[in-house]
This record gives structure tokens, C-alpha cells and sequence, in this order.
């Protein structure tokens, strides 16, 4: 799945993380003195946010550019000569792509919250009637979100059209990758679903999951600075009184408990899952053999293998309504967490319809992100089930032993059981050398 496409998966991952974590913590500790020493005006840190268009080629963007451009270019660079890969353009330089639109498109939020405070103080004090408010100051930020909205329309279509290529890209490599070992692996039960339709779904599963955690990341790194700024207009929270950032500590104790209410509620799906693409393979398999052969699907033998489809649908659908109960709690508990934390900050007056509206986007933007699992949950059980499925796959022609689970449908269902040689001899046909043992039935 992975090192079809990307050089070396298991360090190029790890590689990543760490050289993504070295840029993120330079750039906010010694990032501005670092861009002001090669030339960039940089604002001072106190400074009022920018409204319009703008704020996406200030110095401190431009500076952000040159250094995004110029410290991932020195990471591919090394890939390159360290592990040349067919596929490196493509899964280096289109991640790094990637990485930067969805990175752009969260700015665009966070040009859009800058937005809400003028226009909704304005809102609230021309609702006085006084008159210091005039119908074409309105219009006027009402222009200005329009412009930073085309511009989020742009960044969209771009990202959602390089992502399907790349993904599909990614699919085209699984595909030659599995099919150069086809006759080594043909003998496995489903091989040409699992070449076919697994890879097809991991492909589109990754299109929309993977860019959905892409910019949860994004968005972290986005508006933790925002709602940290945030939290100094909210000092006080309901029951608990006055303690310091109250709405960043609120945001990462609400967060924690939904991801971890959820996962332990969720823990079995994945394993159910898993077995249901078992069930149903097995059934669509025999009925394929039944299309050419007479002696294949007999109503017995269909009969109980749609019992066992049943069965396990019925397992499926009793943990999905627990599952399902505790997740809609928890996001109808979330639609009004923020207000009732806001309640006492704005009984005291602490705050405008500006600043109000500020806080439940940046809040809502970092606990979508915090709560990215709790939101994908399903999402990623399908996923995990198809990576289950395409790793005991692989195992088969990288000489692993199959799991439990493999070696009992296998040999339960009466097939050849490809069983893989964990250490061959010198000169016996590789890592990738199989041997068939036929069921004596």
C-alpha cells in the first residue's frame, strides 16, 4: 500500500513528522527574527489583524513562502538522492503541494475571522441607530468577504482536482505493485477484489479522509494561535470560576473526552468490519463459481453463507447503535458547549457581537480539528478494514505468516491455502516465494 508510492515508508513517514515538527518550532520561536534579519518588514507581534486581501501577501506571507518553499525543497532533495522511488514526484513534491493549499485554504479562514469582528461590531452598534454606521461601510466589508470568498472558491477546486490526481496516482502504483506479483497471489481468497475494488476504495477513502486530516492538522496550527489570543477576553467559566486561557483549557478537556469517549464506544467496529468483507466475499465468490460450474451454489450452501452475512450485519448493526447513540450526544452536547462556557463573559459585558463571533469560529475551527476522530470515526473503521484486508494480501508474497483470522477462512472454505515461506533458502525463489497447499477436500 505504502511503499508502492512512497520511497522507504517506514523512515520516509517518521522523516516527515520530524522535519515538519523542526520547521513548525522554528518558525514560531525564532521564525520572526529569522525572516526580519534576511530583509522582511515584519509587523509588530501586538498588532491589529488584517482585513482583505491583503493578508495573504503581507511580509510576514511572503517571508512564510520563501521559508515553506525553501525547507521543503531541502527534505525532497534528500529523498531523492537517498532513495530514489519511480513514483518520488508524485508522492514527494504533490505531498508538499498538498501540505501548502490546505495549509493556504485554513488561512483563509482565519482571513475570514479577522473579517467577522469589524463587520459584526459594526452590525451591533449600527442596530443602535445612532447613525455612525452607514449602509456603504457594510457594504464595503460585505465586499471585502466576497473577495476573500472567491479566493477560498479557488484554493478549493485546485486542491480537490490535484488530490484526485495524486490519489489516483498513488492507485495506478498499488496496482502495478500487486500485479507484477499476481501469479504468486492469485490463489488467495478475493486477490482480484483486493487488486481491484480494496485499492479502489483505500484510493477514495484517502482522497476525502486523508485531506480532511491534512487540514485538521492545519487548522491546529492555524487558530491555536488565534483562540490563544482569544482567551484573554474570557477569564471565567461556569462552575469552575476563573482560571488562565479558560477557553484553550475548556477546548483540549472537551476534545480529549469526545476522542475518548468514542474510541472506547467504537472499539470493536473495526474488527466487525474487517469479518463483514470476509462474509460477503465468501458469498460472492461461490456464487461466481456457480455461473460456470452447476455443482457450485447450491441453495444449501448459499443458504449459509448469507446466514453468515446476516449474522454479522445484525452483530454490526447492534454496535453501531450504542456507537452511534454516545456520538450524537456528544455533537449535540457540542452545539452549545462554547455558549454555555461563554455565559458569564457575556453577562459581564466583557466582550462585542465582534469578538463573540470571533471566538465561536476559531473555537469551532480547533475543536472540528481535536475532534477529527470523532468525526471520521466510521470513516476510518472502513479503513482500517480495507488495510486489514490488503496487508494479509501483501503478507502472502512478502513471506509473513498469515493472520489467524486468514489461515481459519481459508481453510474453511475448501480452496487452495497460500501459505508463505517466512525465511526460503538461498536460491528457492526469494522473499516473495509462495507454496500452495491444496485442502485435501
Amino acid at each position: 500500500m505504502f511503499e508502492s508510492f512512497f520511497p522507504k515508508p517506514k523512515v520516509f513517514f517518521p522523516s516527515m513528522l520530524l522535519w515538519a515538527g523542526l520547521g513548525i518550532f522554528i518558525w514560531y520561536t525564532v521564525g520572526d527574527s529569522l525572516g526580519a534579519a534576511l530583509g522582511f518588514a515584519l509587523p509588530e507581534p501586538e498588532s491589529e489583524p488584517i482585513v482583505g486581501l491583503y493578508y495573504f501577501y503581507t511580509p510576514s506571507f511572503l517571508w512564510f513562502y520563501a521559508f515553506y518553499t525553501v525547507w521543503s525543497l531541502i527534505f525532497a532533495v534528500f529523498w531523492f538522492n537517498f532513495s530514489p522511488h519511480k513514483w518520488q514526484l508524485w508522492s514527494i513534491l504533490g505531498s508538499i503541494f498538498i501540505l501548502f493549499s490546505t495549509y493556504f485554504g485554513v488561512q483563509v479562514s482565519v482571513a475570514i475571522n479577522n473579517w467577522r469582528r469589524p463587520f459584526f461590531d459594526q452590525f451591533q452598534q449600527a442596530l443602535t441607530g445612532d447613525g455612525s454606521v452607514s449602509a456603504g461601510d457594510l457594504y464595503g466589508l460585505l465586499l471585502i468577504f466576497a473577495q476573500i470568498a472567491f479566493v477560498s472558491l479557488g484554493v478549493y477546486v485546485i486542491t480537490r482536482f490535484f488530490v484526485s490526481h495524486y490519489v489516483f496516482r498513488w492507485r495506478t502504483a498499488m496496482n502495478d505493485f500487486y500485479m507484477e506479483r499476481w501469479t504468486r497471489v492469485r490463489h488467495i481468497e478475493g486477490a482480484s477484489q483486493r487488486v481491484q475494488e480494496d485499492t479502489m476504495r483505500f484510493a477514495s477513502i484517502m482522497e476525502g479522509l486523508g485531506v480532511a486530516f491534512v487540514d485538521a492538522i492545519m487548522t491546529l496550527v492555524a487558530f491555536l494561535p488565534v483562540l490563544w489570543g482569544l482567551s484573554q477576553y474570557v477569564t471565567e467559566l461556569p462552575l469552575v470560576g476563573e482560571i488562565p486561557h479558560a477557553l484553550f483549557t475548556a477546548l483540549l478537556f472537551w476534545a480529549a473526552f469526545g476522542t475518548g469517549l468514542l474510541a472506547i464506544v467504537g472499539v470493536k467496529l473495526p474488527g466487525l468490519e474487517f469479518k463483514n468483507q470476509r462474509v460477503e466475499a465468501a458469498y460472492r465468490k461461490e456464487l461466481v463459481y456457480g455461473e460456470d460450474n452447476a455443482d457450485r451454489a447450491q441453495p444449501a450452501t448459499v443458504v449459509e453463507l448469507f446466514n453468515n452475512v446476516r449474522k454479522n450485519y445484525f452483530r454490526l448493526y447492534f454496535h453501531y447503535m450504542y456507537f452511534n447513540i454516545a456520538r450524537s450526544l456528544y455533537f449535540q452536547a457540542d452545539n452549545i458547549y462554547v455558549s454555555v462556557l461563554l455565559v458569564p463573559t457575556i453577562v459581564a459585558g466583557k466582550i462585542t457581537l465582534g469578538i463573540w463571533q470571533q471566538i465561536l469560529t476559531a473555537f469551532g475551527q480547533v475543536s472540528s480539528s481535536f475532534q477529527f476522530l470523532v468525526s471520521s470515526w466510521t470513516t476510518i473503521v472502513e479503513l482500517i478494514s480495507i488495510y486489514k484486508r490488503l496487508h494479509a494480501f501483501e503478507a502472502v508474497f512478502k513471506g509473513q505468516d498469515l493472520s489467524d483470522i486468514e489461515k481459519n477462512y481459508l481453510s474453511s472454505q475448501g480452496n487452495g491455502f497460500v501459505q508463505p515461506i517466512p525465511n526460503p533458502a538461498p536460491g528457492a525463489g526469494g522473499p516473495d516465494s509462495v507454496q500452495t497447499i491444496e485442502d485435501p477436500k
